[in-house]
Formats: C-alpha cells, sequence, structure tokens
C-alpha cells in the first residue's frame, strides 16, 4: 500500500512541479540599504497611491517604530491609516478586521511593516479586497486569488520570514486550531525595503529564530527535486551568509552592516523557496503553530536538525555543497562527512543561540493528529527528498517531546 500511495505522491508532484516552473512570478521592486526606509513615501506617491492601510503590530507601533513613516508620509500628502492588532499567527478575524478598516478609510494601498505575521495579515487583506465575493477559507491552497490588487509595500522588520518577495501566505483558523496557506502571484509585493535600521532593536532570541527560519527556508528549497540553477544560487547566498554573520548578530545586534547582509540572506532564501518550495519542516511547524500558536521560526529552528537527519542520504550531495559553501569544509572531502558536519553545524548554532532542543507546549496525545495533518500538507505540494510514513512523523514529533532543552 505505501508504495503505491508513494507513487502516486511523486507522479502529482511532478506535475505541480511542471506547472510551477511554468508560472512566471514576479520579483517587487527592492530598495535596500540602511536608511533605505526614507525612500519609501516617494516610490508609494510614484505609484499613484493616496491612502494607505498600514499593517502592523502592537509590538512595532509601541516602540514608535513606525512613528517616522507616518509622518514621512503626511509630508508628501498620503493618509496612512495604522491597522496594528495583527497577532503572531494572524488570524481570520484579523483579516477581516483590515478590510473593513481598508474600505472605511478609502485607501488604495497597503504597507506591510514588521515580521511575517504583518506580512502575511497585509497579503490576504489585499486579496480580499480584490476578490470581495471570496473568503480567506475560500483562497486556501494554490491559484484562487485573481488580480491585479492594490500595490503592496513590504518593510521587513526581521530577517528570517522572506515575505516581501514570497507569493504566500499563512492564516491561522481559531476554531480549527490549523494554519493553511493561500498562494498567488498576485500576492507578491509591489516593492520591498530591506533597512537595517529597523533590525538594530531585536532582541537576540528574535535574531536567532528569525535567521534560523531563513536557514531552513533555504536548505529546504535547496534538497528538494523543484530545485533549478536560479533557486539555487539565492539557497547558497543566503546560507553562506548566515553560517557566516547569524551568531555574530546574535551577540551583537547592534553591527548594521551584519544586519544588513542577513536581510539580503532572509531575501534570496525567499526567492529561493517561493519557486523551489519547503518541506516537511514547514509542514510540521506549520501545524505546531496552529495548534499551541508556538513562533513559526522558533519551530523550524527545532525541527530542521531532526527532518535533515531523516533525509540526509537522499540529499547528501546536496547538504555537502552547503558544507563547503558555509565554510565547513572543503570539496574533496567525503560527501556523508561532509553532510554530517552540516547538519551538526545547524545543532552547533541551535545550542550556542540558546534555542531548545524540544516543544515545551507539545502534548503526547496530539502527536498523531498533528502527524496526520503535517503530511497531509506536504502530499504532494512539497517536493522533499524523502517521503515520510505516519509512523516516521509521529517518531520525529515524539523526540520533539522527550528531547527538552
Amino acid at each position: 500500500m505505501w508504495l503505491v500511495k508513494k507513487f502516486f505522491i511523486r507522479i502529482l508532484s511532478k506535475f505541480i512541479g511542471f506547472m510551477m516552473r511554468r508560472i512566471k512570478l514576479p520579483e517587487p521592486e527592492l530598495i535596500s540599504g540602511p536608511g533605505s526606509l526614507n525612500q519609501l513615501p516617494a516610490l508609494v506617491q510614484s505609484k499613484g497611491v493616496r491612502s494607505v492601510l498600514l499593517v502592523s503590530d502592537k509590538g512595532i507601533s509601541g516602540i514608535g517604530l513606525i512613528d517616522p513613516l507616518v509622518e514621512a508620509l503626511d509630508k508628501v500628502g498620503i493618509d496612512c491609516t495604522v491597522y496594528d492588532d495583527v497577532q503572531s499567527n494572524p488570524t481570520i478575524a484579523n483579516i477581516e478586521s483590515g478590510v473593513e478598516i481598508y474600505r472605511a478609510n478609502k485607501c488604495d494601498g497597503i504597507i506591510a511593516f514588521g515580521g511575517g505575521s504583518p506580512m502575511d495579515c497585509a497579503k490576504v487583506i489585499n486579496a480580499r479586497i480584490g476578490n470581495p465575493k471570496k473568503t480567506a477559507l475560500q483562497m486556501q491552497g494554490g491559484m484562487k486569488v485573481s488580480g491585479p490588487l492594490s500595490p503592496l509595500f513590504a518593510v521587513p522588520t526581521t530577517a528570517g520570514t522572506g515575505s516581501e518577495c514570497s507569493l504566500g501566505a499563512m492564516v491561522s483558523n481559531p476554531e480549527s486550531h490549523e494554519k493553511f496557506g493561500v498562494a498567488s502571484p498576485y500576492l507578491v509585493p509591489t516593492c520591498a525595503v530591506l533597512d537595517a535600521e529597523l533590525m538594530i532593536g531585536l532582541p537576540p532570541h528574535i535574531t536567532s529564530s528569525t535567521g534560523m527560519d531563513a536557514l531552513t527556508h533555504a536548505v529546504e528549497s535547496y534538497i528538494g527535486s523543484w530545485a533549478s540553477d536560479y533557486t539555487n544560487l539565492h539557497a547558497e547566498q543566503a546560507v553562506e551568509i548566515i553560517l557566516r554573520d547569524l551568531e555574530a548578530t546574535y551577540r551583537d545586534g547592534t553591527d548594521v552592516d551584519r544586519r544588513q547582509n542577513l536581510a539580503m540572506a532572509s531575501h534570496h532564501a525567499g526567492l529561493a523557496f517561493t519557486r523551489a518550495m519547503v518541506g516537511y519542516v514547514h509542514a510540521i511547524s506549520h501545524n505546531l503553530g496552529g495548534l499551541y500558536g508556538v513562533p513559526h521560526g522558533l519551530a523550524n529552528a527545532v525541527i530542521l536538525p531532526l527532518v535533515l537527519d531523516f533525509c540526509r542520504q537522499d540529499c547528501e550531495a546536496q547538504l555537502a555543497k552547503l558544507a563547503v559553501i558555509g565554510g565547513l569544509g572543503r570539496r574533496n572531502e567525503p560527501i556523508k562527512t561532509l553532510s554530517l558536519r552540516f547538519i551538526d553545524k545547524v545543532r552547533e548554532m541551535n545550542r550556542n543561540m540558546d534555542i531548545p532542543t524540544g516543544i515545551a507546549q507539545l502534548q503526547a496525545s496530539d502527536i498523531p493528529n498533528l502527524a496526520k495533518r503535517a503530511l497531509a500538507e506536504a502530499h504532494p505540494q512539497y517536493p522533499v527528498p524523502r517521503l515520510m510514513k505516519h509512523s516516521e512523523c509521529e517518531a520525529i514529533l515524539q523526540k520533539l517531546l522527550t528531547i527538552r532543552g
């Protein structure tokens, strides 16, 4: 039975990959560098936008990070309405509140300002505005959003999600305690601003988890069967930067050059996984986030080495190459040695940045259903190097339960 199921999963995955390669995905217009946020008001104005909805969260607005932008927009005659009630793992209710505020203030553009949650929320608000007869749930999955949509300007304040250049968004459904994805080329932001000055104040634990999130994007896109020369180039650049700069930035978050490097690494990883997709790390992480509210980057960091252990033999050449790119060895060393060294490096980085080895919220009684949901998400949408059985997914979840950081 497993062999038959495996055959059909692979056939469907190849078909989806074939179709994905024929979709021309846009890239956002990029403004990058310390202080580059100052260029955004003129850019918004150049797109003909006169009233924007700025989507953020209370943590960002509470420290005044958005205030200079709001003032600068006002100076060039652009009305700005702030919606900062987005919660971690944004919900359907968050999206609907944003839609109501957008309409009430007659907005004609959106600025997403923050981490992955405001980004995802802003994307689906935009999709709802452009597709008023469809609910967020009805947009679940791929290619159910019609366009064009309103201009969307993405300003990430963390270096991890790559959401400023991706075609997807994740939404939490509190009723079912699940997360679901919405994906469409129309969700890709119009413009992205990568300004390291916005990230200087990030606490170390956010720096580490978001950086490992970006590493997970790069690695899963690199080892999957949909990888291409384009995605590999961006994934390699991301891995090289993250292995070089993340731990140093965790220790000293005031280094603006390293912060800018990590912002670009996240962007590179975003360009890679948007086209080559992700794998089981994300499938498990999404479901832990949906059920328990576990932060996405943290979950990815914890799960990544376990999934790499599981699939190493089926992607050891790719992992070995990443080890060389990351300065962990030489090309003439055995592939097995290099691939194991790369996984060891991931564990070492987690350990050095105080990332736990387990998920504290995980309950043993939830493991069978979590495994079922994770595999339903992954098959056949994620082009993983090795297919995972239900029992194997449960075994990984058991390790998250029994290994306590």
